[in-house]
């Protein structure tokens, strides 16, 4: 039974990406490449030359018309190819007016690659020399389009002394054109690494030249700009399949990362970049003579079988269902195979990136994210081997990427560890337990590291703000506050961003907490006075910072920690420029206003709530003048005064900022040894 074809139903389902506009010239020069190899016993005879065609010059470009640079090149509009093989013979042109043709089969041809021709351009002309069966050249000529098909076909005796087939591209389409290549030298180049298996095969590639006006460029040269070295053959089995990659050395000077070439019928049919996914290739590698760049182009019987008639992609499935994942080849197993010779091969290359990598990974953890250690001995040596040059923020993100996997893994674990599997002994079972616990462990570890790391920041601002700055002048209350405990924000606002540990670990456990607040506004007092000067006349880092803590109501107790500037010395009498006092008079407000708990509830004998007064400030004259008119004690140190007030009911530490730094370093000091964080 025969079927009719319908030509321009055919070629509008045949997809041509936009931006792929040069494969139908690239489908031609690899036809010739056949005609060639089938007409001539050395490849190295044949001969094949490109010619661009644009279009007419607009206008002269006249003297002092104002523009700079090179004269802009006119637009593409087709190309020119010529070979020296077999011809348009009449075999060949029975192939060529059968859609799906089988008679280049065997070189993976799938008799569709002449439709991709007028997916981008208008028309196809053809006049080819060919050897009549009686010994004679015969010319043949005909015109090839959507409209028509094969038409004007003409065979009349031949003038050449020799084979010569011509094929000219004409019309070449908006679509395609204005996302093509514009120059010669990029055609070249484009046409140069589409072909590349052909010229690092077993005998060669013919000669090709690219011609663009008066510019000629041969792929020869261009084969010498680009490679390093000669290239490398090896033979793999993938489940059943014989495959053979080509390794290459590329020249550092090709703009390209490293990549492996996917091939069919000599064509390449797709590039996937491999940058990353072989431990230690990052870009250029170093040899003796110098850097190169890696690529990898992989050939193969399956590949021919396998590729879609456009030759744009393949019908392989990425990964293969369970059911036949034992005898089904994918991308998945080829890519792995590949990457595992690709491993292989760059193995002497990459060691020193390797190490290069995981120095960079180790400075990393342990200079700036210290949380990460627990887990790095749970991280693949492959996963580990970064690009030396990986910024922080990256870096970052791998390990946390990382982190969460195994954080994830866990969860699926935990779900199945109380259950003991079929079969499985006692043993068995402690071992699986044993490990699942390990893995916890160390992810714990790693939220305790990043809890520590944090303190150590917070320990390193705070130092920071205290210092004096360039001008001479020291940071204002609110930076410090800042730092401390964020301002005009309540227990309700805050999950873990306050930093009272640097005061005292217990501040953490409160039944409320207010920072810059009024007091009208906090629920543990009945006051609506909102006016009162001891409160809202100070500038706002003179506000204080209340907490009652304690679970037992008798046990009650209220906090109030009061933060001066670094160096402030201008404390005196009067509750407005003493510290001391100022602290005193919020503790007696609150006790005035009959203190209650957040929820509402009445604290009994409120009046007497335990209370204690912070003061953070520098130790300067004046304060020292202040802390003994109130009988304070001065610290071992003498860089802070305590002592309690019976009158008010209240214990008072006066602590200066270095004493605040030092007592909380030293309560640190050994989750940060732990970490081999620096102190100091």
């Amino acid at each position: 039974m025969s079927m009719n074809t319908f030509l321009a139903g055919r070629l509008r389902n045949t997809p041509l990406p936009r931006t792929h506009g040069l494969m139908p010239l690239f489908e031609a020069v690899v036809n010739s490449i056949q005609a060639v190899a089938a007409d001539n016993p050395s490849v190295g005879a044949g001969e094949i030359v490109v010619e661009i065609e644009r279009s007419p010059q607009q206008a002269l470009q006249l003297e002092g018309s104002g523009r700079r640079g090179a004269p802009p090149q006119e637009a593409i509009i087709g190309f020119r190819v010529r070979d020296n093989g077999c011809g348009f013979d009449d075999a060949n042109l029975q192939s060529f007016e059968t859609l799906d043709s089988d008679y280049k089969a065997t070189d993976g041809c799938r008799g569709v690659g002449r439709l991709l021709w007028l997916k981008a351009f208008d028309s196809v002309e053809v006049s080819s020399d060919f050897a009549h069966p009686d010994g004679k050249l015969r010319r043949r000529s005909f015109t090839f389009t959507a409209a028509k098909g094969v038409d004007g076909v003409s065979v009349s005796p031949s003038s050449s002394p020799a084979r010569r087939t011509e094929v000219r591209l004409s019309g070449f389409k908006k679509e395609y054109r204005e996302r093509a290549p514009k120059t010669g030298k990029r055609i070249a180049t484009d046409l140069f690494e589409h072909c590349l298996w052909y010229f690092v095969r077993d005998g060669g590639a013919p000669k090709i030249k690219v011609v663009d006006n008066d510019e000629a460029i041969l792929l020869d040269d261009v084969y010498e700009e680009c490679m390093h070295s000669s290239a490398q053959r090896q033979s793999v089995t993938i489940k059943g399949q014989s495959f053979e990659l080509t390794h290459l050395k590329l020249k550092a000077s090709v703009p390209r990362e490293p990549f492996v070439a996917w091939c069919a019928a000599g064509r390449v049919v797709k590039e996937e970049g491999i940058t990353g996914k072989v431990a230690g290739l990052h870009g250029r590698i170093a040899d003796g003579d110098g850097d190169f760049v890696y690529a990898c182009y992989a050939t193969s019987p399956f590949l021919d079988q396998h590729v879609r008639p456009e030759r744009i992609g393949f019908d392989i499935e990425e990964i293969t269902d369970d059911l036949f994942a034992a005898t089904e080849l994918s991308l998945n197993d080829i890519r792995t195979a590949v990457l595992e010779s690709s491993k292989s091969f760059l193995a002497e290359y990459l060691q020193e990136s390797r190490a290069a990598g995981r120095e960079r990974v180790e400075k990393f953890v342990s200079q700036r994210a210290p949380r990460y250690r627990p887990i790095l001995a749970r991280i693949s040596d492959e996963k580990l081997s970064v690009d030396p040059s990986i910024s922080d923020r990256d870096l970052d993100l791998l390990l946390h990427k990382q982190l969460s996997e195994i954080e994830s893994s866990l969860l699926v674990e935990g779900h199945a560890i109380m259950t003991v599997g079929s079969g499985e002994t006692a043993d068995g079972y402690r071992a699986r337990l044993n490990e699942y616990l390990s893995k916890v462990e160390a992810v714990k570890m790693s939220d305790l590291a990043g809890y520590v790391f944090h303190r150590k920041i917070i320990l390193d601002i705070l130092q920071k703000a205290i210092e004096r700055s360039d001008d001479g002048k020291y940071a204002r209350e609110e930076l410090i506050h800042e730092v401390i405990m964020p301002m005009r924000k309540t227990s309700n606002d805050l999950l873990d961003n306050s930093n009272l540990w640097l005061i005292d670990e217990r501040l953490a456990f409160h039944d409320f907490l207010a920072s810059d607040k009024s007091l009208s506004s906090m629920p543990i007092v009945q006051t609506a006075d909102t006016k009162e000067p001891d409160i809202i006349a100070l500038n706002v880092f003179d506000e204080p910072l209340l907490v009652a803590e304690g679970q037992r109501l008798p046990l009650a107790s209220i906090v109030v920690v009061e933060i001066k500037r670094p160096m402030r010395n201008d404390a005196t009498s009067g509750e407005d420029k003493d510290p001391i006092e100022q602290a005193l008079g919020y503790l007696d407000r609150i006790r005035s206003g009959r203190a209650q708990t957040a929820s509402g509830r009445p604290i009994p004998r409120s009046d007497e709530i335990p209370g204690f007064c912070y003061v953070i400030c520098d130790i300067t004259p004046s304060v020292e003048r202040r802390c003994k008119l109130a009988q304070l004690t001065v610290t071992s140190d003498r860089q802070g005064y305590f002592g309690y007030n019976p009158n008010y009911k209240a214990y008072i530490e006066v602590v200066s900022y270095d004493r605040l730094l030092n007592g909380a370093r030293e309560r640190n000091r050994a989750f940060f040894d732990k970490l081999g964080l620096p102190t100091s």
